[in-house]
């Protein structure tokens, strides 16, 4: 009988992880932002705390959720494992690793950018300029803006017409998702101000200042980790 109520609670538990899940990402909770306290969870799903706490935990292992001492629960990755692709989700050292994908974008998004400079159609620039109005939209209304932040590093690849450099999408999306992580979406205004000048050379066919612009977007992204990296050098000594 108590297997049987333990089998119970687990699926009860896997099920309201999954509700949970899907109350983050269509409500949507913002990568940053804090979830409910247990009580108000357990009242919109229906369950108690203890299931709720299980549900929590679940998604902490992973790498959804992180639990701030004194603070709350808070959202630090709205994808799944299914949106995971390089397998990074577990490392724990995220300040670190947020580093290493930064370097990684260093060395291949600069090129990216001159590349849809010279294959970007006029109908590519438009919709670029289009993600550019929604993010901003979002950010000025309080939205989720990082939906948009993906799709603009992503639609700037498919601009290259090579498939190959499209499927280098997936690292892109792994690296902005956790630049946004660990962030906690600073930068913002960076963010606008960049965006548009790769978007305005990307338009002028200006190769070379697609590539400058991209290159000083992601250089402000490697400034703020570096700094976050040495403030936790300095904690742990």
């Amino acid at each position: 009988m108590e297997n049987l109520s333990s089998l119970k609670s687990k699926l009860l538990a896997e099920q309201v992880e999954e509700q949970l899940m899907q109350y983050i990402q269509q409500t949507p909770v913002s990568v940053g932002e804090k979830l409910p306290n247990e009580f108000k969870l357990g009242e919109l799903f229906g369950v108690g705390r203890s299931t709720i706490r299980e549900a929590v935990k679940s998604l902490v292992t992973k790498g959804i959720l992180e639990i701030r001492r004194g603070a709350g629960t808070y959202v630090v990755n709205a994808t799944t494992n299914d949106d995971d692709p390089l397998g990074l989700r577990n490392v724990e050292d995220k300040i670190s690793l947020a580093l290493n994908l930064v370097e990684v974008r260093l060395i291949l998004e600069p090129s990216i950018a001159e590349i849809a400079a010279i294959h970007a159609t006029e109908e590519d620039v438009q919709k670029l300029y289009r993600i550019c109005d929604q993010i901003e939209e979002a950010i000025a209304n309080g939205d989720n803006y990082i939906p948009g932040d993906l799709q603009f590093h992503s639609y700037i690849a498919e601009c290259t017409k090579n498939k190959v450099m499209e499927q280098l999408i997936p690292i892109i999306d792994t690296a902005v998702m956790m630049f946004v992580n660990v962030t906690h979406k600073e930068l913002i205004q960076e963010t606008i101000r960049t965006h548009r000048q790769i978007v305005n050379a990307i338009a002028r066919k200006d190769y070379v200042g697609a590539r400058t612009a991209m290159t000083m977007h992601l250089a402000y992204n490697r400034d703020k980790i570096l700094e976050m990296k040495q403030e936790q050098d300095r904690n742990l000594n």
